[in-house]
């Protein structure tokens, strides 16, 4: 599978609205196209950092969704007061769901690089050390691997049941990590915690 993220650093006033736009509009935009399988959004209220991904089946889908996506991705960030926007694509490496996300659902997210001729090892070594690690965490939900292998970047979410469970896990995620820059040669480029705003995935299992 693969996915194209959009970034947007909104105003935080405008978050609401933000979210009501794409749960009325950009979804159901989404649902029509033909590949489509799945998206997210995720929300800083801090920062009014905001990040949609969508999930498509095949990378000819991905693209062919490129242009209709363009005036969504323009009206969203009217609608945020969006200061900039940023749209990466990535292969969905890895998608486990041990239960469907609550409401209340938070997300902590890794940003990390390798060298490229290193990523299909650190995409293994995150299922076998990471991901087992993960699901050992209290309130645990489900956690995804997006990777970039050309360019060796990658971006890894775990899905939490509440805040609590994901301000408690913390210290054990820390360890997680510095575990994983050990095993996986991995660079922490950023680590940001997010609430699930709104959750569609279809997207089957990937181990």
């Amino acid at each position: 599978m693969y996915a194209r993220s959009t970034t947007l650093h909104a105003q935080p006033g405008s978050l609401d609205a933000g979210i009501a736009n794409f749960r009325d509009e950009i979804l159901p935009a989404l649902r029509d196209m033909e590949g489509f399988v799945g998206a997210s959004l995720l929300v800083d209220r801090e920062s009014g950092m905001c990040i949609v991904t969508a999930n498509w089946a095949t990378p000819e889908a991905r693209q062919a969704s490129a242009e209709k996506v363009r005036p969504l991705r323009d009206q969203a960030a009217r609608i945020l007061n969006a200061e900039a926007v940023e749209v990466n694509e990535w292969e969905i490496a890895v998608m486990h769901r041990d239960h469907r996300a609550p409401e209340g659902a938070c997300v902590r997210a890794t940003w990390a690089k390798v060298d490229p001729a290193g990523a299909d090892r650190a995409v293994d070594m995150w299922k076998l050390v990471v991901l087992r690690k993960a699901e050992a965490l209290e309130g645990f939900c489900s956690a995804s691997m997006m990777t970039d292998r050309a360019s060796g970047r990658s971006v890894a979410t775990i899905t939490f049941d509440s805040k609590e469970a994901l301000q408690r896990s913390r210290e054990q995620a820390a360890n997680i990590r510095a575990g994983a820059v050990k095993e996986i040669g991995a660079e922490i480029l950023d680590v940001r915690e997010f609430e699930l705003a709104v959750a569609h995935l279809d997207a089957p299992e990937l181990v």
